[in-house]
C-alpha cells in the first residue's frame, strides 16, 4: 500500500529548496491571454470559478461553474532585489516565491504556513503567521494588483487607482474576481533564526506576555522578529519568539524524525533552538502543524520509512479527499461499531488577548481537541492613511472593511484542526456543524469573528454584522454586475 502511494505521488516537489527561475513578463502576457479566453468562452449568464488542482479550502464548493483555465498563472514573474518588490502572478504559491526570493537575501513579508497556498489567494482569503504582529496580513504587503473581475475585464488596483476593489478585495473570497497579477514587497532576511520556547503554566500570564511582546517587539531584553505558540491545555502552554541572526551555528533539521510542536514541550523555563530561515518558514508544513498523527505519519517506526517528499501539507490534503471521498473512516471504523459520522471543526478564530483566557478554557473544557496555534495579529503601521478613501469604502473606520481590523489592536488567532464525534453536541440528535455552530456563537459572545476557509453557519443578519455590512454587496455590483461569481455568503456560508 505505501509503496503505491509513493508511486501515486511520487511527482510532488522535495521539501528542500529548488531553483525557481521567474518566468517573465512574456509568459504572464500569454497566461493572462489564456485566462480571458476560457472566461469569455463561457456562456453568458453561467457562474465561473478558478479551475485549481489544489485548495487550502475547508469546504465544499460547487460543481456548478465552468473553470477558468489559470495553468499559464502559477509563477514568478520577477524579483528586483535593489528595490525589494517581486512581480507574482496570482497561482503562485508560497513556496516557489520563497525559492525564488531566499536567494537573493529577500522573503514576503508575511508567508502562510502552508507551502501551496497561493499569492492570490492569501489575498483574497486569509493567510497570517509568525510576523503578523509587526507585519499584519499578506495583503497589507501588495502594492499593487491587477483583479479579474466579472465584466470580463482586468482591473488594476492599488492604494491609488480603483482604491475600492483594493480595499474590499481582501477576505471576498473569489466573489469579486481574481487576482492575476500582484506586486508586492519584500524584506531583507538573515540566513538563521534562532528560537527561545517560553514555558507558561497559566494561559492569563501567557496572554499577557504575547499582548506586551505584539505591542513592544521585544522580550527579556532581545528584539522578536516572529511570535506564535501552541496550547496543550490551560496549563501547558507555549509563546516562540524568533530572532533572525547572521551568526552561524548548528541547526535542527525538523523534516526527518523529529517533530517541530513536540520539540516545544519540555518542563519548565525557556528551550533554545535554531534553525535556518527556510525551515523556520515552513517549520509547520512538514507536518500539516500536527495533523499527520492522524495519518500515522508522526509513528517512529512509520515515519522512518515515511518518504520526506511526502512529508509536507500538500501530500496529507490528497488523503484527506481520498478520505472524504470515499468515507474510509467512516465506512470501515465507525459504521461497523454504529457510531454517527464525524463532524470536523477546521477553523481559525480571533480574539483580544484580554478574552484568550476565557476562550481557551472554554474550548479545552466543551472538547478534548489539542494542541491549538496561537498567532497574534496587528495591522502594518501607518494602514490607517486607507481610512476614508475611494467612494464606496470610503466610510468605514476599518482599512481593509472586509475583515475589520482597526489599527493599533492586537488580536489572536486560535487555530484547530481536528474533528469530534458526530453526536458530540446533542447526543439524541447529531446534527450538521452542531459543534461548530457553538464556537462560532461563543467567539462572538467575546467580540471575535473567525476566518472563512473553513464552513460557517451564520444566518445572513450576522454575517453581514462580522463581515463588512452592506459593502460586499455594493462593491460586487461593480465588479461583478452580472453576477458571475457566486456572493461571499453564498461562496462561504452556502458552499456555492
Amino acid at each position: 500500500m505505501l509503496s503505491y502511494v509513493i508511486n501515486r505521488f511520487s511527482g510532488l516537489r522535495s521539501v528542500d529548496a529548488v531553483e525557481v527561475l521567474p518566468v517573465g513578463w512574456r509568459a504572464h502576457r500569454e497566461g493572462v491571454d489564456k485566462l480571458l479566453r476560457s472566461f469569455h468562452a463561457v456562456p453568458e449568464g453561467q457562474r465561473v470559478r478558478l479551475a485549481k488542482k489544489t485548495s487550502n479550502l475547508f469546504r465544499g464548493r460547487s460543481g456548478e461553474q465552468a473553470g477558468l483555465d489559470v495553468s499559464g498563472l502559477g509563477g514568478v514573474i520577477e524579483v528586483d532585489p535593489i528595490a525589494q518588490t517581486a512581480e507574482v502572478q496570482g497561482m503562485c504559491t508560497y513556496e516557489d516565491l520563497v525559492d525564488a526570493t531566499l536567494p537573493h537575501g529577500l522573503m514576503p513579508f508575511v508567508v502562510p504556513q502552508l507551502k501551496t497556498i497561493t499569492l492570490g489567494g492569501a489575498v483574497t482569503g486569509m493567510g497570517v503567521e509568525s510576523t503578523s504582529f509587526r507585519d499584519g496580513l499578506p495583503h497589507e504587503s501588495v502594492l499593487e494588483m491587477d483583479i479579474l473581475t466579472g465584466t470580463g475585464e482586468i482591473i488594476t488596483c492599488s492604494r491609488k487607482e480603483n482604491v475600492d476593489l483594493f480595499r474590499l478585495f481582501p477576505n471576498s473570497y473569489g466573489s469579486l474576481g481574481y487576482a492575476v497579477r500582484l506586486k508586492i514587497e519584500l524584506r531583507a532576511v538573515k540566513p538563521y533564526v534562532e528560537l527561545r520556547e517560553v514555558r507558561f503554566s497559566d494561559v492569563d500570564e501567557l496572554s499577557a506576555v504575547l499582548a506586551d511582546v505584539s505591542q513592544n517587539h521585544t522580550y527579556a531584553g532581545l528584539d522578536v522578529h516572529g511570535l506564535d505558540g501552541v496550547v496543550f491545555s490551560p496549563n501547558e502552554a507555549y509563546l516562540v519568539m524568533a530572532r533572525f541572526t547572521d551568526e552561524e551555528g548548528p541547526t535542527s533539521d525538523y523534516t526527518r524524525d523529529k517533530i517541530f510542536y513536540r520539540s516545544l514541550q519540555h518542563a519548565r523555563g525557556i528551550r533554545h533552538d535554531r534553525l535556518t530561515v527556510r525551515d523556520y518558514i515552513w517549520r509547520w508544513d512538514t507536518d500539516w502543524f500536527w495533523c499527520s498523527r492522524a495519518f500515522g505519519a508522526q509513528n517512529p517506526k512509520v515515519r522512518k520509512v515515511w518518504p520526506r517528499e511526502l512529508r509536507r501539507s500538500s501530500f496529507y490534503w490528497k488523503i484527506v479527499r481520498l478520505d472524504r471521498k470515499y468515507e474510509i473512516e467512516y465506512n470501515f471504523i465507525k459504521k461497523p461499531k454504529g457510531l454517527p459520522r464525524g463532524e470536523r471543526v477546521v477553523q481559525d478564530i480571533e480574539v483580544t488577548p484580554d478574552n484568550l483566557p476565557e476562550f481557551l478554557r472554554w474550548f479545552f473544557q466543551a472538547s478534548d481537541i489539542q494542541p491549538v496555534w496561537l498567532c497574534p495579529i496587528r495591522l502594518r503601521d501607518g494602514v490607517e492613511s486607507l481610512i476614508g478613501t475611494g467612494d464606496i469604502a470610503a466610510d468605514s473606520p476599518d482599512p481593509w472593511p472586509l475583515y475589520p481590523l482597526l489599527p493599533g489592536q492586537t488580536w489572536v488567532n486560535v487555530g484547530f484542526w481536528s474533528g469530534v464525534e458526530g453526536n458530540h453536541v446533542d447526543p439524541t440528535a447529531p446534527g450538521n456543524g452542531a459543534f461548530n455552530r457553538v464556537i462560532e456563537a461563543k467567539v462572538s459572545e467575546l467580540g471575535g469573528h473567525k476566518s472563512l476557509y473553513s464552513e460557517a453557519f451564520y444566518s445572513p443578519e450576522e454575517f453581514a454584522e462580522l463581515y463588512g455590512g452592506e459593502l460586499p454587496e455594493r462593491i460586487k455590483a461593480v465588479a461583478d454586475p452580472d453576477n458571475r461569481f457566486p456572493s461571499l455568503y453564498e461562496k462561504t456560508v452556502n458552499n456555492a
